[in-house]
């Protein structure tokens, strides 16, 4: 039941970022039309997935800047005493986001990550299959570190979604 669980949560969040009114719309609204810092995502790089930077990096080839969604913590805390699972799911979207020069990295990674909170913003509500979201989320941006094409800066999004299903 709980593999089963993330991976429906982790799909219903990789669905939303990449709709037509997800993470891509979201950047254009965000970035000047001239801006060439910021550039959309293909779908291969949303994925389903919880690897460290350096792994992923080693395993195949890492185009940035990327998105990794994974579910973290499941709690069966039996809000409704009668369902098989009633609780909530713990799930993050890590951005990491590289380049070959320190300035200007911050800010992009943080473009990226506006586009993410403003997807879960506009999200709110009956994800449905007995999934629902509040709204509420915390970001954690990581320090600076070489990797990738030579600075690399992370970026985690997480988030409960409350789930109710026999």
């Amino acid at each position: 039941m709980a593999g089963k669980l993330a991976g429906a949560a982790t799909a219903a969040v990789i669905q939303k970022l990449t709709s037509p009114q997800g993470v891509n719309a979201n950047l254009a609204a965000l970035t000047a039309p001239d801006s060439s810092l910021v550039v959309p995502l293909e779908t291969a790089q949303i994925r389903s997935q919880n690897a460290g930077a350096d792994l992923a990096e080693r395993s195949h080839s890492t185009k940035y800047p990327c998105m990794n969604v994974y579910c973290e913590k499941l709690a069966n805390t039996l809000t409704e005493k009668f369902r098989t699972f009633s609780g909530t799911l713990r799930v993050s979207v890590e951005v990491r986001h590289s380049q070959d020069k320190l300035d200007g990295l911050q800010d992009v990674l943080e473009l990226y990550v506006d586009s993410v909170t403003q997807v879960l913003d506009a999200s709110r509500g009956d994800w449905g299959s007995g999934m629902y979201y509040s709204g509420a989320y915390e970001v954690l941006l990581a320090a600076v570190k070489h990797g990738g094409r030579n600075f690399m800066q992370t970026a985690k999004i997480s988030f409960d979604i409350g789930v109710s299903r026999n």
